[in-house]
């Protein structure tokens, strides 16, 4: 049986959103389902940029789920996603991050090509030679060839798919969370830099960690010093219907009267007079978005994540690796029309988050120790309550309502 319609051969606990067991970061068979049902199931995933492949031929490789795949805009301005797997013995197409070729990719096994499409559309010494060898005079080359994938375009985000069944990509996200994602994706923008980041743990841990406004202030001693995000700043979260997105975001207004409530509950993270920089500088930001918005975290079910802190602007993607770890790609970027002062600002800003941001080095290792201290807990449960047990939008960040809607779209699509 086609594992995606498999059933599933191990039971959620309790029917509460507010519980998960620790065995769903653990199981292999889980895992395996995972792959087919989400990734490859009925679900939009982030495959590129559209600035990322701006001419005829140019390509970026990439992966949803396990699955390589090549994303490449055509002759007449098209963008096509296809697996990356050569028809004939399996090798990966195309090898680089990304590229330019004319009209074909050729596989180095054994020379079989694809157009820009991913048609088959040569083999190498298919007539034999003198006569003899050669491929069957019958061959369809149309009946074989990589798996193609619907895409689609949002505001110059490229996304893609195998079902035939997922909705158009504004359904999808939901239109409270679109317009969030359009706040920040208002015109076209400029590739500043990307980077790969192997993490030790399991990949939903860190898109729950995304997901979770109420650790921010709690483990990153640089939000809370320097007040770019405290759960008695202004703010809130905001949740698709079917759970699967997100964003949350802080204001920069005054605490008032919640300005000690840190220092009252002996927060680790309240270092106030501790800690200054030697250059303030990396916090010199500019209203950029008219709305005081100073952090926004948005995701998309399964594993895309859009980031604005300040105007430090980025696309994370998550990559499963195995039951244990993920590669988490970072993509920093710009607008093209940047002045060099605004350029200059967002790269000094970039320290701000990656392995070793100011502010989100914590996140590299702390899915690793839920990793870690769950290995012999497979039978227990987590306690995901704050802010109720329910998966709606609110006007705060002390919730977990945006986690509890991640295991809200997760349990529909994998048959808990």
């Amino acid at each position: 049986m086609d594992v995606r319609y498999e059933e599933a051969t191990t039971i959620w606990p309790e029917d509460s959103l507010a519980r998960v067991p620790y065995w769903v970061y653990q199981d292999e068979a889980n895992y395996k389902r995972e792959m087919a049902r989400l990734f490859e199931g009925a679900t939009w995933n982030f495959v590129c940029l559209e600035a990322d492949i701006p001419a005829k031929g140019d390509y970026r490789t990439n992966q949803i789920g396990e699955m390589p795949v090549i994303v490449v805009r055509d002759a007449d301005g098209a963008i096509n996603c296809f697996e990356n797997r050569c028809a004939h013995r399996g090798a990966l197409i195309a090898f680089d991050d990304g590229g330019n070729v004319q009209n074909n990719f050729k596989c180095v096994y054994h020379a079989w090509s694809y157009d820009l499409c991913g048609n088959l559309r040569g083999i190498a010494f298919e007539r034999g030679i003198n006569g003899k060898g050669g491929m069957p005079a019958g061959f369809d080359r149309d009946r074989f060839g990589p798996r193609k994938l619907r895409t689609t375009t949002l505001c110059g985000l490229v996304f893609a798919t195998l079902s035939p069944d997922v909705p158009p990509i504004e359904d999808y996200i939901g239109s409270e969370v679109l317009g969030r994602l359009k706040r920040v994706l208002n015109r076209p923008i400029r590739v500043m830099g990307r980077f790969v980041q192997p993490l030790p743990n399991n990949w939903k841990l860190y898109v729950e960690n995304v997901k979770d406004t109420y650790h921010a202030s709690l483990l990153h001693t640089f939000l809370t010093t320097f007040r770019i995000s405290r759960l008695t700043q202004g703010g809130g979260v905001l949740v698709s219907p079917d759970g699967g997105n997100h964003s949350s975001y802080t204001i920069g207004i005054p605490e008032g009267a919640n300005a000690g409530a840190y220092k009252a509950q002996d927060i680790r993270t309240d270092q106030d007079g501790k800690f200054a920089l030697a250059d303030p500088s990396v916090l010199d930001s500019v209203e950029e978005f008219g709305d005081h918005i100073q952090l926004q975290i948005l995701s998309v079910f399964p594993g895309f994540i859009l980031q604005q802190i300040h105007n430090c602007l980025a696309v994370r993607q998550v990559v499963p690796r195995g039951v244990g770890k993920m590669d988490l790609v970072w993509t920093y970027f710009g607008f093209e029309d940047d002045t060099p002062e605004m350029n200059r600002r967002r790269l000094k800003q970039q320290n701000l988050v990656g392995p070793a941001g100011f502010i989100s080095m914590e996140d590299g290792c702390v899915g690793g120790f839920v990793q870690r201290g769950t290995l012999a807990a497979s039978d227990q449960v987590s306690v995901i309550q704050m802010g109720g047990s329910t998966a709606e939008s609110q006007e705060t960040r002390a919730t977990e309502a945006s986690v509890r809607g991640f295991w809200k779209a997760y349990r529909r699509h994998m048959g808990y």
